[in-house]
């Protein structure tokens, strides 16, 4: 990644790429501490490192992409594109998530990943990302999506309670390659 959108994390090398099964136990890591001190997941327990690797293997055979950032060989953050909802009509339409090690925040990192994720995304056959954020406080990632294209399409209030408060869940989506411009390409099994 060059240019004016990631100064601040270019004063050392980034590489994106795929994650491996190796990585998995710094993402549960970055994980469990989103989910022991933060909102931006509803889990209250993490995941072991074997629920990671099961997790990850879900994804990447699917044909998903999940992706790690890494800098200085540690993992500072990781994001991946999962089914949105199980049914076949939503069969091209992708949930993002993507979480960052704690004090990586604001550097640039999270753009980075994410503008990968969402260029590897338009290589498939998908056609629209929907982010789903918990708290229309989480300015982070509402401001990370905005800047790369998702608009705000709907607020639950209330949605979940953690740490003994409710959590709104925002909703913001964008299109992939032509979007709902053209019909999808029939896969083999239509």
């Amino acid at each position: 990644m060059t240019g004016p959108l990631f100064p601040r994390i270019l004063e050392t090398a980034l590489s994106i790429r795929d994650a491996v099964p190796e990585d998995m136990a710094a993402v549960q890591h970055i994980y469990a501490h989103h989910v022991l001190h933060g909102t931006a997941t509803f889990e209250e327990e993490p995941p072991t490192v074997s629920d990671m690797l099961a997790r990850q293997a879900h994804v990447q055979t699917s044909g998903m992409p999940y992706l790690v950032a890494v800098q200085n060989n540690d993992i500072i953050g990781y994001c991946y594109a999962s089914s949105y909802r199980p049914r076949v009509a939503y069969r091209y339409t992708l949930e993002d998530s993507i979480y960052l090690a704690e004090g990586h925040s604001g550097k640039g990192l999270g753009k980075a990943l994410l503008t990968a994720l969402i260029e590897r995304c338009e290589q498939g056959p998908w056609r629209q990302i929907v982010a789903v954020i918990a708290g229309n406080n989480n300015h982070g990632s509402i401001g990370l999506h905005r800047s790369l294209g998702f608009t705000h399409v709907g607020t639950q209030p209330a949605t979940g309670f953690k740490f003994n408060q409710w959590i709104d869940v925002v909703f913001m989506q964008r299109a992939l390659g032509p979007g709902s411009t053209t019909p999808p390409k029939p896969s083999q099994n239509e």
